[in-house]
């Protein structure tokens, strides 16, 4: 039992990172964007050009939001319904098992089209329309890990949900926040 409780423990541990690391990647892709811009406009000045900057911004873009989305689920930041969960009062636990599952689902079922997706641009060597040609299987790459990320996410928080009663997504309330002049 001891053994089992520490593999759950290690579990936790490794599934906190990865919606952390999500959140770290999505970061480092909007800094990314910040050095694009800030690059575009110095070639400017200079009277310089930064082929396919914009192609790679809207790249970096995409990769932020879908890296972001497993770490943003997992701290609460996703909207929540909670005056209808509140006043679902003893149903309120099925009404969240039902929408994590519906999501949990909807994520595997995008995940996987994503992967798909990704491995056929692969496949027939697709690449972008733009002067820079990329690849397009490199930047559809980060949809598709971070798809799968926010699957995994999904599917974490409902087991949870279901076998403990608290889905684990740490939420702020409003009564935790410092009181004072915003």
């Amino acid at each position: 039992m001891a053994r089992a409780a520490a593999g759950l423990r290690a579990l936790r541990r490794l599934l906190d990172a990865l919606y952390l690391a999500g959140g770290v990647i999505a970061a480092g892709f909007l800094l990314a964007i910040l050095g694009l811009i800030v690059a575009q406009m110095v070639a400017r000045w200079t009277g310089h050009v930064v082929p396919g900057a914009s192609d790679y911004a809207g790249y970096c873009m995409a990769a932020a939001s879908f890296f972001a989305f497993a770490h943003a689920l997992d701290r609460g930041a996703h909207i929540r319904v909670g005056l209808l969960l509140t006043a679902l009062g003893r149903h309120r636990r099925w009404a969240e098992i039902w929408a994590m599952a519906v999501g949990a689902v909807t994520a595997t079922f995008f995940a996987r089209y994503a992967v798909k997706g990704t491995y056929w641009s692969w496949k027939l060597g697709d690449v972008s329309q733009g002067l820079d040609r990329t690849p397009l299987w490199i930047p559809q790459l980060s949809m598709a890990a971070g798809t799968v990320l926010l699957a995994i996410c999904f599917w974490d928080h409902l087991i949870r949900l279901i076998a403990t009663g608290d889905d684990g997504i740490r939420t702020e309330q409003a009564e935790d926040r410092p009181a004072g002049p915003r």
